[in-house]
């Protein structure tokens, strides 16, 4: 496919999905409690995608069955609601995609149910951590190994592991995009990076060892040794100063 460069009235129409990506992920974050069953956030994720025009990106993708992904503890990424239901302490990521006027914006959040443990805390910090320092990296003329590096360096300095298996990607025109943008590397190394490039960055990050497995369902992915996993994501645009988070409700 090859990078694509978007035009500014393209990054325009991102820039307000994005927000109704935020907007979403922030109602689904709010509505998880112990007790209710996962299958209930996809509900709202449909209701909220209705109600702001928007059409969920992951629906039917490549056989995706529902419009967003929630992913409990051990499971890493794709995790498919169901009838599982929330536990007190349990931690939950939140995977939500959008097409808004043709553009496509992709962003995830973990949230604790209840009282979660100071440890599941502090994977969870560390994780959104590593993904502003990664997003301040991104500007015309880095490479995306510095972006990569950062994550990497700023996880395993509070004695977490980055996954390695799978990594953030373009966006935009299409859901995935070239450059892979893996959360692991070497500074100084890769593509530059230049203005109009839009990028998804999503370190996903274990407790414990940075191997993971594929579930029977051939879409959840799990910790290999069964530990906690965190999940952060942004879609940036790459501008003449900097990124601008595109999926963010402060802008």
């Amino acid at each position: 496919m090859g990078i694509v460069i978007k035009t500014d009235a393209e990054i325009e129409l991102m820039r307000q999905g994005g927000r109704t990506v935020a907007l979403i992920l922030e109602r689904l974050g709010r509505a998880v409690r112990p007790g209710m069953v996962t299958a209930e956030l996809d509900d709202i994720t449909v209701q909220e995608a209705q109600r702001h025009g928007v059409k969920p990106s992951f629906k039917g993708y490549h056989g995706y069955p529902a419009s967003v992904c929630v992913s409990i503890n051990d499971e890493v990424v794709h995790g498919i609601p169901g009838d599982r239901e929330l536990e007190e302490g349990d931690i939950v990521s939140l995977d939500f995609g959008a097409v808004f006027e043709g553009m496509q914006t992709d962003a995830a959040v973990t949230v604790g149910v209840g009282q979660i443990t100071p440890e599941a805390q502090r994977l969870m910090e560390a994780t959104r951590g590593a993904l502003m320092a990664g997003i301040e990296q991104c500007r015309p003329g880095a490479r995306l190994g510095d972006v990569s590096a950062t994550i990497q360096k700023y996880v395993e300095s509070r004695g977490f592991a980055v996954v390695r298996e799978y990594s953030g990607h373009g966006v935009g025109r299409e859901l995935h995009e070239d450059p892979q943008v893996p959360n692991f590397g070497s500074a100084g190394s890769g593509q530059r990076l230049r203005k109009g490039m839009t990028l998804a960055l999503e370190p996903m990050v274990n407790d414990k060892g940075w191997l993971t497995r594929l579930s029977s369902n051939f879409w959840t992915v799990h910790t290999a040794d069964g530990s906690l996993s965190a999940h952060f994501e942004h879609t940036i645009a790459i501008t003449d100063v900097g990124a601008e988070v595109l999926t963010d409700l402060v802008r």
